[in-house]
């Protein structure tokens, strides 16, 4: 591939070309909510905050009422935060249908990986999608944290398929946002699904990346799309001993502390009657990088699309080290001499 057809270039100049174009809104309701029309793209919806989370929901109510997708829905049936790419071995998947409107739905016993890769496998739904959605996040998913993330593992494991993914999260602040603004999140970005699955259809999306979107928390005055890269800003964690569950309070997939004062006798007697010990995390610091990063952008308002892709190589430095470092290993403490 040239570099000027680079997956990066490409990607740069579908947001360059939404960007000069402006979006309507359009509301209009499906005449049949259950119907599979053959001329219009399928995209299938997961997430890891679980099926009745507001901000799948929203996105799903979005995809709907454009009238531009058939949307199905394979997402997990409990809150599935921070799992990131674990999947189901051992045990069967049970898929309940669930009564959405305008899309055919299910909630699986899995994790977001297992949903994405039962929704895409053509043993549940009929067909394979067009494209994947993971989300909409109640959280933002930049640098680290794409890592622990099960909404981008939702979206990367339709990568791993060879089937069009992208991740969306909403950075979501307590005291801020609410729950409509998981529906602008999703207003905001149908562009993006929507000149993703145009390029799919012309067989010239390219096929060795995924895309992971952050919103920012005032997203009814974002600054516009921006095309990023994954940074290295974090979350530092600790662990604190307590004596019952309720105690620190409830960490939340956004990775702040909901407090929670009432006491878990139950766990609480249980620890302290076995002799168990008990720990639980809570936010030590965190580290946020600057520069040309997908989290810098996001605090300046940019909705930030970052293409991904499955493998995390090292630094340059690192490989360069390691090139001079590895064959002095069998120099110098070869097993004869252990």
């Amino acid at each position: 591939m040239s570099p000027a057809a680079s997956p990066h270039n490409i990607i740069y100049l579908l947001l360059q070309l939404l960007a000069g174009k402006s979006y309507r809104k359009r509301r209009t309701k499906m005449e049949n909510n259950s119907a599979m029309s053959n001329d219009r793209p399928t995209v299938m919806v997961t997430n890891d905050d679980g099926i009745d989370a507001p901000g799948l929901r929203a996105l799903v109510r979005v995809l709907v009422s454009s009238n531009r997708f058939n949307v199905l829905v394979c997402a997990p049936d409990s809150e599935k935060s921070a799992v990131s790419h674990c999947i189901t071995w051992r045990n069967a998947l049970i898929a309940k249908p669930v009564e959405i409107s305008g899309a055919i739905a299910f909630a699986v016993s899995g994790t977001p990986a297992d949903c994405t890769a039962l929704g895409i496998s053509n043993a549940l739904f009929p067909s394979i999608p067009d494209l994947v959605i993971s989300g909409i996040n109640m959280g933002s998913n930049c640098g680290y944290h794409i890592v622990y993330s099960g909404t981008v593992a939702g979206a990367r494991e339709a990568f791993f398929n060879d089937v069009p993914a992208v991740s969306l999260s909403y950075d979501w602040v307590g005291g801020k946002s609410n729950v409509d603004d998981f529906v602008l999140a999703a207003e905001a970005c149908l562009p993006i699904f929507s000149a993703v699955l145009a390029e799919v259809k012309k067989k010239t999306y390219p096929q060795n990346c995924f895309l992971n979107i952050d919103v920012p928390t005032n997203v009814a005055n974002h600054k516009g799309y921006r095309l990023t890269k994954q940074g290295k800003s974090r979350v530092k964690m600790g662990w604190r001993q307590v004596t019952s569950d309720a105690q620190g309070g409830k960490m939340l997939s956004t990775m702040t502390m909901e407090t929670n004062s009432s006491p878990h006798s139950e766990a609480e007697a249980l620890s302290t009657k076995h002799g168990h010990l008990m720990f639980k995390r809570e936010v030590v610091g965190s580290h946020v990088d600057d520069g040309d990063t997908d989290y810098s952008y996001l605090q300046e308002g940019y909705i930030t699309v970052s293409p991904l892709g499955a493998l995390s190589h090292a630094e340059m430095d690192s490989q360069a080290y390691f090139k001079q470092w590895l064959p002095s290993v069998t120099e110098c403490f070869s097993s004869s001499a252990l």
